[in-house]
């Protein structure tokens, strides 16, 4: 009794709102979007360096910086992923992720020559796999599992906030205040984000202070429930009692759905304490590779990573050849494209969790057919804003219902937790930010109609991915469900 006493009188100030779903979606959306503008805002710097250096091939050796960064994050994911569900740990692998990420900015600012700016690309990889495996799975184990494509929808608006907003504040501080400038401010930014992961309490110890986020959000639900059970009751009491007595049952103890809220979580307390044992890294990936679910996911990540970097380094071009945009009225149309995607992650996670992945996924694919096809033509310039911000509206929707499902499939599948399930998903979205922007350019460069081939590449990623989703996302996928239909007329 002392001792809960003692426990009780440590218990951590905020620890509501410390430990609660949404905080947790703010820190590990600032996180989304601090590392991808950490990564983009010396992109346009490093060829200037590289020239400064006295280095001729500047383009290569820039691709091969590139390149360096995504082996980073191929060579790390799977450890992290181990580690993190071996240990149970996720907050301290993201203050461990915070350290390799700054100490790589400051490798690069200070890199004498070539091969140190390599490592330094290698290790901003691996701070960069911190950031997606273990803050996914953060967000995955602080959220009710009926808002768990919601809060994913709302973190992932730090994608194109990072993407969009990193090249042109690098390019105006390197201008402005020289080659340091953009790294000063990407570890001035990245320290801010230090402050979140400090704050942050995980479900697993709030519990253990007789708070769980995943009881207060269903609070509402319970509430009602009640207030239904009270209701039945009143009305029974309308009722005529019989003329003959009726034995007296003894008083029916509550179920486990009517228990109190603080009982609920001393049971996920017992719960965490008593979870099953993981299984090892070599048979936890063979059971998402048995996964049709998890392999379609996967695949559609893929597809995801070679359709947006594809266009990446082509646009700029394209826009400057087609209608003589400079850097600056180029990056308005980025910026543009960024208002469509702030309403289309939170809306599509949140449709998923009303809906289900099967009925998001499938139709943001197909829907974005018909505009990529439309940046073809090269009459109008506004239509090109338009169809190009409408295709950035349903590519983006397609990553809250995909990241939502994999975290299904690790409530669905024994001894896999999240971090397995968005280590890959990295992986395979690495892979495709890799595969991207080398055939995007070569296509570019090399083809007579450059640019309708990375459009057409666009179409058939789109369609893949939306034949993909169609037969194997969701519980019941949608083209199972046409099945049932088709033999029940």
């Amino acid at each position: 009794m002392q001792q809960a006493e003692g426990s009780v009188a440590k218990r951590p100030s905020g620890l509501e709102w410390r430990a609660s779903f949404w905080f947790t979606t703010v820190v590990v959306g600032s996180g989304i979007a601090i590392d991808l503008l950490v990564y983009s805002i010396i992109i346009p710097v490093i060829p200037f360096q590289l020239a400064a250096l006295g280095h001729t091939n500047v383009s290569a050796m820039t691709g091969w910086l590139l390149f360096a960064f995504s082996g980073g994050v191929l060579s790390a994911t799977i450890p992290i992923a181990h580690f993190s569900e071996k240990y149970n740990e996720r907050r301290w692998l993201l203050i461990a992720g915070f350290v390799i990420l700054i100490g790589s900015m400051i490798m690069m600012m200070e890199a004498p020559n070539y091969a140190v700016m390599a490592v330094a690309r290698v290790l901003q990889g691996v701070g960069s796999a911190f950031v997606w495996t273990v803050g996914l799975a953060l967000l995955a184990d602080a959220t009710p599992e009926q808002a768990v494509g919601q809060q994913l929808g709302f973190a992932m608006i730090g994608v194109p906030i990072g993407l969009t907003l990193g090249p042109p504040l690098g390019g105006a501080l390197y201008t402005r205040f020289g080659f340091r400038a953009p790294f000063v401010f990407g570890v001035s930014v990245a320290f801010l984000d230090l402050i979140g992961r400090l704050v942050i309490i995980e479900r697993k110890d709030a519990i253990k202070w007789g708070f769980d986020p995943h009881v207060i959000a269903s609070k509402a639900d319970t509430n009602a429930n009640v207030k239904q059970i009270d209701e039945k009751k009143d009305l029974e009491a309308i009722v005529e009692k019989p003329a003959s007595p009726v034995p007296q049952l003894p008083p029916i103890q509550p179920s486990d759905s009517e228990s109190s809220p603080a009982a609920q979580v001393t049971e996920e307390a017992v719960a965490v304490d008593q979870k099953p044992v993981k299984l090892s890294l070599h048979r936890s990936i063979k059971s998402l590779l048995q996964s049709s679910r998890a392999v379609a996911a996967f695949v559609i990540s893929l597809l995801y990573g070679i359709l947006l970097s594809s266009q990446e380094p082509s646009v700029p071009v394209h826009l400057n050849r087609v209608w003589g945009l400079n850097s600056g009225s180029v990056g308005l149309v980025f910026i543009g494209a960024i208002l469509p995607t702030l309403i289309a992650t939170p809306l599509a996670g949140y449709l998923t969790d009303k809906k289900g992945a099967e009925f998001i996924t499938a139709p943001f694919l197909f829907l974005g057919i018909p505009w990529a096809g439309i940046l073809i033509l090269q009459s109008h310039f506004p239509l090109f804003c338009t169809a190009y911000c409408i295709l950035s509206f349903f590519v983006s929707g397609v990553i809250s219902p995909v990241t939502a499902e994999l975290a299904a499939v690790a409530r669905k599948t024994e001894g896999v937790g999240y971090a397995h399930v968005y280590s890959a998903y990295n992986m395979a979205y690495a892979i495709g930010t890799t595969i991207g922007p080398i055939v995007g350019g070569q296509m570019h460069d090399r083809l007579p109609n450059g640019w309708m081939a990375i459009c057409l590449l666009a179409i058939s990623t789109l369609g893949a991915g939306s034949i993909i989703a169609f037969a194997f996302i969701g519980e019941t996928p949608l083209l199972t469900r046409l099945n049932r239909a088709i033999r029940h007329t």
